[in-house]
């Protein structure tokens, strides 16, 4: 990621404008399958921002790293791969990987009612497994081995029938298959990962079949790009975003693809959770991994309500989120999973015109609350601004005390988003609200009130 948005000058040519999609839609759907879907094992500690990288890398929550954690000595992962599988190879869970029950439609269907414009999965992750028939890989894909499919063009092709943009992670900083250093201890990523110029062909080949065959509208990489592709030249990155915005004229690229060219910042989890200004986007696990990890349950997820939250708390800073899936190696969406994509979409398809489209809200009108926050602090409140309206997205009880400026709202046009008139009242300068009880049903109500002035 970049500490300034100055870009390198082979890369200045591709500022622009962000599409308006993209600012719009608010929320995409990641999904992180793969071999690692097999053993779905990992310590479900905590989110990622919340533990020293040390401790971090040695008791890693993300299961899909467990290429990488159980070659980590003294590890809980290293002993459980020894116990349950016998030490043996990584890639022999691609072999046992079949994806019996996957069923693209099925996905895109969830996906779409809870909300999300836009669906963003791993073709390849730093196991170095690839989820489509990639050039150079001598097999070592999912249409030669496991699951004998194309997954990357059967999910492009559902999620865009569903009416969502399709969109593609490829990690260009690490392959632990392609260039191995050695299991990663630390966050000091420099060290470990490939930047020589045969890696960035291989990468910069993969990248240009993902375009060619898939258009995708997001070109989502992680961890960095290798040194050797970023100076121009032959092997210059900037030739494969040249092809990926002819392919794609509103596609989007985020800055996970080191000192080159970007369109969005990144958060993950609690990581970088800073953001305010400019295009940027959140992404986590529905748990604290983003592959599946049969060893989380549901004090480790988000439910509904929490989903919602999380969701509208990126929105009301002016993110997006990009929430994440991990289904089982079979190709089914875990219950707990299922269960609040379910939940956010029967609250979105009540409330979704508080988040679509809408933008933040002058911070001299309404302020965000939390429970605890100030003297007779009444729930948790978020804002977001649709035109010339104003929505409080809350949590409370009955009566609800927001820190806006009365002068600045009509608090007579306080209403549910289905039309239900709520008495709004100024009070000591700020406003309360008398919320029907039943707008709690599927977690935080919303008041909608009309801008003055």
């Amino acid at each position: 990621m970049f500490a300034d948005d100055a870009r390198p000058a082979p890369y200045q040519r591709f500022e622009r404008p962000l599409p308006t999609w993209f600012t719009e839609a608010k929320l995409g759907i990641f999904i992180h399958w793969g071999a690692y879907s097999v053993p779905a094992w990992a310590e479900p500690i905590g989110e990622l921002g919340t533990f020293e990288p040390e401790y971090w890398f040695a008791h890693n929550p993300y299961a899909e790293w467990y290429s990488n954690t159980i070659r980590i000595a003294g590890s809980s992962a290293a002993e459980h791969h020894r116990s349950t599988y016998g030490g043996a190879p990584y890639d022999d869970f691609l072999d046992v990987w079949k994806a019996e029950e996957f069923d693209a439609d099925a996905w895109a269907a969830l996906f779409a009612r809870a909300g999300a414009r836009y669906v963003v999965p791993t073709t390849k992750h730093h196991d170095g497994i690839c989820l489509w028939d990639a050039p150079g890989t001598d097999g070592r894909n999912t249409v030669a081995r496991g699951p004998r499919r194309d997954l990357v063009g059967e999910i492009a092709a559902a999620t865009r029938s569903a009416g969502m943009r399709f969109g593609t992670y490829y990690s260009g900083g690490l392959d632990w298959h392609a260039a191995d250093f050695g299991p990663l201890e630390r966050s000091d990523f420099e060290p470990q990962r490939p930047k020589d110029e045969e890696y960035t062909a291989y990468a910069n080949t993969h990248v240009r079949d993902l375009i060619d065959r898939y258009a995708p509208d997001v070109l989502w990489g992680d961890i960095e790009w290798p040194d050797a592709g970023k100076p121009e030249g032959p092997l210059s990155f900037a030739h494969v975003l040249d092809a990926f915005y002819a392919a794609a004229p509103e596609g989007v690229v985020n800055d996970r693809f080191g000192a080159t060219h970007w369109d969005f910042r990144t958060s993950e989890y609690q990581q970088g959770r800073d953001l305010e200004s400019g295009a940027w986007e959140n992404c986590r696990g529905i748990g604290y991994s983003f592959g599946y990890n049969q060893n989380e349950g549901p004090e480790h997820h988000l439910d509904g309500p929490g989903a919602v939250r999380h969701l509208v708390d990126v929105v009301s800073r002016g993110g997006n989120l990009l929430l994440d899936v991990g289904p089982t190696a079979s190709g089914r969406i875990p219950e707990l999973q299922r269960r609040c994509l379910e939940g956010l979409g029967d609250w979105m398809s009540l409330h979704g015109a508080a988040v679509h489209g809408t933008t933040v809200l002058d911070a001299a009108v309404a302020r965000p609350g939390d429970p605890d926050e100030g003297p007779g602090g009444a729930g948790w409140v978020r804002w977001t601004r649709a035109g010339g309206t104003a929505h409080a997205v809350l949590e409370g009880e009955d009566r609800v005390r927001l820190d806006a400026d009365p002068g600045r709202l009509d608090l007579a046009s306080a209403r549910l988003l289905d039309g239900t008139p709520v008495t709004a009242r100024a009070q000591d300068g700020a406003v309360e609200v008398e919320v029907p009880l039943r707008a709690y049903a599927h977690g935080p109500a919303v008041v909608a009130l009309d801008l003055r002035g």
